[in-house]
């Protein structure tokens, strides 16, 4: 059975505001100083299969700078597998999109899912975490994830409950159930119990098991998917694609499905993992100085601590700042406490509200 990464790279990245944009989301930019963060998505899944079985996901005004950004690294790449989403309808609706895509040109096969923002050092101990997450999916029919061991009680993850009698395989666990981002007592509760992990997004199964519980638990998705999919290798595909995919409803594969499946398996992944979904994180991927600041730019601080500094071509100053976030670029300007990263969104929607889309 073949085996296929597939990537969702379709969201904006708002919460990255303002260096992360529509047209160039946080996916598409140089955050480690190594490469984009697409490309350094697909080195680290190289290693579960070739390259070409990379199908990627992504909404249309980014596609062709996606294309670009890849065919720099990776010459070859076959384009077709990127995919474009003509409006963003969440995680459900781009991963049946690619679960029937692969279904037609492949037939049955394992599909491996990733966000394309994830920041992962240990990619040998990430790799055999997969490797037995495809194995679990290939025996069972099992919708697999992939949970990391808390280090600390995170407010910002969601987590997993599993069953610590129900042990599939080694390190292979049923899963109980999935939590919301808890609050900072109960997610203390979760760690020191030792029966919760952090909910990485990351997702393992066979394509007909997920289609089978795409048309269990989200038929309405299931059906339109299939209306646009009956003209697929023909020329009205691109038509019915862009007439009907608006019309999908827009949830996310956690609460479509994940939450309510009783088929749900989930393997350890003990590797150092961090969703780069908002700036507060920049600790995992800059070293910080002695007062655990992060300076990424043109800086000048004094007694600042446990602050982010990220310039993207002027001098930023700051005399005594604590726990804060301040970022530059050439148009915008962005200060608030690291405890209200989570609420930069709420800047992008106000934009949005004031139709100021030369910021978007």
């Amino acid at each position: 059975m073949q085996i296929f990464n597939l990537i969702m790279a379709g969201g904006s990245g708002s919460r990255f505001w303002p260096l992360s944009r529509e047209k160039n989301p946080k996916q598409l930019l140089n955050l480690s100083g190594n490469d984009v963060m697409i490309n350094e998505t697909i080195d680290r899944t190289k290693g579960i299969t070739d390259v070409n079985n990379t199908i990627i996901v992504t909404n249309e005004s980014q596609g062709n700078l996606l294309k670009k950004l890849i065919r720099e690294k990776y010459d070859d790449f076959n384009v077709e597998h990127v995919l474009n989403e003509p409006s963003k309808r969440n995680t459900a609706a781009a991963i049946c999109y690619g679960a029937f895509y692969l279904n037609k040109e492949y037939g049955e096969c394992i599909m491996c899912v990733y966000p394309a923002d994830h920041f992962i050092k240990d990619e040998v101990k990430f790799n055999t975490t997969l490797k037995k997450a495809i194995e679990l999916a290939s025996k069972k029919d099992y919708l697999v994830t992939i949970g990391i061991n808390p280090t600390f009680p995170s407010t910002g993850y969601g987590y997993i409950n599993f069953d610590i009698d129900e042990e599939l395989m080694d390190d292979c666990y049923k899963v109980e159930e999935f939590v919301e981002k808890p609050n900072f007592n109960k997610a203390k509760e979760y760690v020191d119990s030792k029966e919760y992990l952090w909910n990485s997004g990351m997702f393992v199964w066979k394509t007909s098991k997920i289609l089978q519980d795409f048309k269990r638990y989200l038929p309405k998705i299931y059906n339109r998917m299939e209306d646009i999919f009956n003209y697929y290798g023909t020329d009205e595909f691109e038509e019915k694609l862009k007439k009907y995919y608006s019309k999908i409803q827009s949830t996310s594969i956690d609460y479509g499905i994940m939450e309510r499946s009783d088929d749900v398996a989930v393997v350890f992944g003990d590797f150092e993992w961090n969703d780069v979904g908002s700036w507060d994180v920049l600790g995992s991927i800059y070293k910080t100085d002695t007062n655990g600041n992060v300076k990424k730019g043109d800086i000048i601080e004094f007694d600042s601590e446990n602050s982010i500094f990220y310039s993207n071509k002027r001098l930023i100053t700051g005399i005594g700042l604590k726990n804060m976030i301040v970022v530059e670029t050439n148009d915008s300007i962005l200060v608030c406490p690291k405890e209200r990263a989570q609420d930069v969104k709420k800047i992008v929607d106000k934009l949005k509200e004031d139709e100021r889309i030369d910021l978007l």
